[in-house]
């Protein structure tokens, strides 16, 4: 069968950003009814080149040859929603309104709506439904799953995959590239490599390509050591200076000196996990919420302890930030008891961005206060070379917010957070916009902090390399724990997220239980005799001493921290500042003890109600 002719095709495509090419010898091809990821680190050139493609920039050299008559169709990063309703938006590209109305509500949107105060996820679907509406040949979609719900990205998914056109997407979602790609281009050192195969062998393809070159660039050097102690000891290279020799060495070098510049560098992520929080982080009992005749949090009990690491998963709207303000105690619930943990030092990631003003500068950003220093877990360290260390370049301190990217203003968000000693990090949507080299990083940094983790995500390979638990929320108020990440909770939960699939998980576990644990047929031999339903007086006389001792000692845990804080307190009163470090360690110790024991009872407790 003959190959078909792409639609579009880039050839030795060369485009100057600065001192040094963007990118050079950049050769593509789109073919018809092809789906093509496009993937590199933030800041090697994916958008650009995507706007090369369109036609929309043009290269410094190289050439672009185009079928006649294509349509192309764009959802950019940051889409801009224009016009009165998304209707007027999502026909602008001369999409017919018919079509345009079916896809908006493919994408749950109403056609009618407002095209202002839309939220993030509406904007992406808004996007997508335009894309869509216009049956483009080529579709090119830059990071689409941002701010998408899990139910949103499977729903894109499905209408990829069923589509007639070509696409080319630029996106850091492993778990979204594994099922809709079919071929992979890699932007890395200025130059693209691509794979005919899906995203799901892009791994091991490009770690053999690095360590190829790596073995390649590492001959070079030895080359140029072997050259450079043959030119000094050479008679003739003394005696009659090898002009041919020194050029030839000297070129060796610059080949070397630029290909060390492609070499990127690698983000140095740090966490303090801080004071030993207590055992008990988190106690919630029968907690529910609701905003006027909805209800987010039908009642819900869950406890976290330290070191744990839960994921909270849902659609949009669901509620999941509710829950985290009400975990973090910054939101009151309407009924239940809520339990917080001593010594807990929380750090909130928050994904609105809203921390990050932009008109300031960088530099700002990162010293609140002033001056040229920041604070990096206890340690003074000069802001530009903290900023370093989350890639940024000196040059970009003193430059307003607002020209960063969406991947340099999600690590900015992090270098602020990661600064900080935290023995409890809350983090809603880390992953938009960071590449998958940075995602590595903070998936590595994540899975080795000892502190409790909290992480609210519609990236489902995210939260399945981190979590240890995941807690779904569908929206209508229903909730279910479930071990594990995404994988497990849908393997145990299958609909749940799905409107009408699913009973609330209270009527789940009651049927379960009852197809356990069947009633006895008539006739039958007497039931063994029931297990106590409640703890004996003893224990629910402890527990009640145990809650009371936990109120009281971080007060005075407290007390004997402030008397500490007085610098002159050791040499004016040597025996008071012993008798506080005394005192404070040992109530420290008496707290974490009674902690666990709590626990225990609580178990014990939970049990016997079944």
């Amino acid at each position: 069968m003959a190959a078909r002719p792409p639609l579009v095709a880039l050839k030795d495509v060369r485009l100057q950003d600065g001192p040094r090419p963007l990118f050079e010898g950049v050769d593509i091809a789109i073919e018809p009814r092809t789906r093509a990821c496009l993937v590199g680190r933030n800041g090697a050139g994916k958008s650009t080149l995507m706007k090369i493609i369109m036609g929309q920039v043009e290269p410094d050299s190289g050439e672009r040859a185009v079928q006649s008559g294509i349509r192309f169709a764009n959802v950019p990063q940051e889409p801009v929603i224009t016009g009165d309703t998304l209707l007027d938006y999502a026909t602008s590209g001369e999409a017919e309104p018919w079509t345009a109305e079916a896809w908006l509500d493919t994408f749950g949107l109403d056609p009618a709506k407002p095209a202002v105060n839309l939220s993030g996820g509406e904007i992406r679907r808004a996007a997508l439904a335009k894309a869509f509406a216009e049956e483009p040949d080529l579709m090119l979609l830059d990071e689409p799953t941002n701010h998408l719900d899990i139910l949103a990205i499977e729903k894109l998914e499905e209408e990829l995959i069923s589509a007639r056109c070509a696409v080319l997407v630029v996106s850091h979602d492993r778990a979204f590239l594994n099922r809709v790609t079919q071929t992979c281009h890699w932007l890395e050192g200025r130059r693209v490599r691509s794979l005919n195969k899906s995203f799901n062998a892009f791994d091991e393809w490009a770690t053999k390509v690095t360590e190829g070159e790596a073995e390649s660039l590492r001959r070079l050097s030895k080359t140029i050591e072997r050259e450079t102690e043959t030119f000094y000891r050479s008679i003739t290279a003394r005696r009659t200076r090898n002009e041919g020799r020194a050029r030839s060495l000297a070129a060796l070098r610059a080949e070397r000196a630029e290909r060390l510049k492609d070499v990127p560098r690698d983000l140095q992520l740090g966490v303090d996990s801080g004071a030993l929080s207590g055992k008990l982080v988190a106690d919630l009992k029968g907690v529910s919420k609701t905003f006027g005749d909805r209800t987010v949090i039908k009642p819900f009990t869950t406890r976290i302890v330290r070191g744990d690491r839960l994921a909270i998963v849902g659609p949009n709207g669901a509620g999941k930030t509710t829950l985290v303000k009400i975990l973090l105690g910054e939101l009151a619930p309407d009924q239940g008891t809520v339990k917080l943990g001593a010594n807990l030092e929380p750090v909130y990631l928050d994904q609105s961005r809203e921390g990050l003003r932009s008109d300031t500068t960088l530099w700002d950003a990162l010293t609140p206060g002033g001056g040229d220093s920041i604070l990096v877990r206890g340690v003074s360290k000069h802001v530009a070379a903290y900023a370093k260390d989350f890639l940024f370049q000196e040059g970009q301190l003193r430059q307003p917010i607002s020209t960063l990217s969406g991947g340099e203003r999600n690590r900015l968000l992090l270098a602020r957070a990661l600064a900080k000693p935290a023995n409890m990090l809350v983090l809603d949507e880390p992953t938009n916009d960071l590449d998958m080299d940075t995602l590595d990083k903070l998936e590595e940094l994540l899975e080795s902090y000892d502190g409790t983790l909290i992480l609210v995500s519609h990236d489902r390979d995210f939260v399945d390399r981190l979590a240890t638990s995941t807690i779904a929320m569908n929206g209508r108020g229903d909730i279910v724990e479930t071990p594990g990440g995404w994988t497990d909770f849908i393997r145990q939960n299958p609909g749940f997220l799905q409107a009408g699939v699913n009973p609330r998980p209270q009527d789940a576990e009651a049927a379960r239980r009852a197809a356990a644990n069947p009633a006895p047929a008539s006739g039958t031999a007497p039931a063994a005799p029931k297990k106590p339903a409640k703890l004996s007086f003893k224990d629910a006389h402890r527990l009640k001493e145990i809650e009371g001792l936990m109120e009281t000692l971080p007060a005075d845990i407290a007390r004997h921290d402030a008397t500490l804080a007085d610098p002159d307190l050791y040499a004016r009163d040597p025996k008071a500042f012993d008798r506080a470090m005394t005192n404070a360690a040992r109530a420290r110790a008496q707290l974490e003890a009674i902690e666990a024991e709590w626990l225990e009872l609580e178990e014990k407790k939970a049990a016997l109600e079944g």
